[in-house]
């Protein structure tokens, strides 16, 4: 078994042992199954995806970083939501403010902070498309 933990500034999302865990890093999705080599990397907004006893569960994550042991995959990410737990429109509403945002004069940090609210709406919108059943 491997520990999933899923933690945002708000709360701690997810703590449960799973069978494997996917991730969407910066340099390509990773599986992580019991017994991965230790790894530190940064987390791309995505999708993660977690199989235990048989079942997929689905979450939304934005940016962040992972801390991989033997026996413990640990996420620290500005946001993470379970496929069955989003709202659409307010995604696609976020996503259109972003997008707005993003043609008015901004400075560096501001575009950096749009960005990251723009993908953090991309990927909850593509996770809960591709898993409307709520899985």
């Amino acid at each position: 078994m491997l520990k999933l933990e899923i933690v945002t500034p708000e709360s701690k999302v997810f703590s449960e042992d799973v069978d494997m865990v996917t991730l969407p890093g910066t340099e390509g999705e990773m599986g992580i199954y019991p017994m991965h080599v230790p790894l530190m990397t940064q987390l791309a907004a995505g999708e993660i995806l977690v199989r235990k006893g048989g079942q997929e569960f689905f979450l939304a994550v934005g940016q962040g970083f992972v801390q991989i042991t033997g026996e413990r995959v640990s996420v620290l990410t500005d946001m993470a939501i379970e496929a069955d737990k989003i709202d659409e429109a307010k995604a696609e509403e976020a996503m259109r403010s972003a997008e707005a945002r993003l043609s008015e004069k901004l400075d560096d940090e501001e575009i950096a902070t749009v960005r990251a609210s723009l993908d953090r709406s991309l990927a909850q919108l593509k996770v809960k498309r591709s898993h409307r059943s709520g899985r």
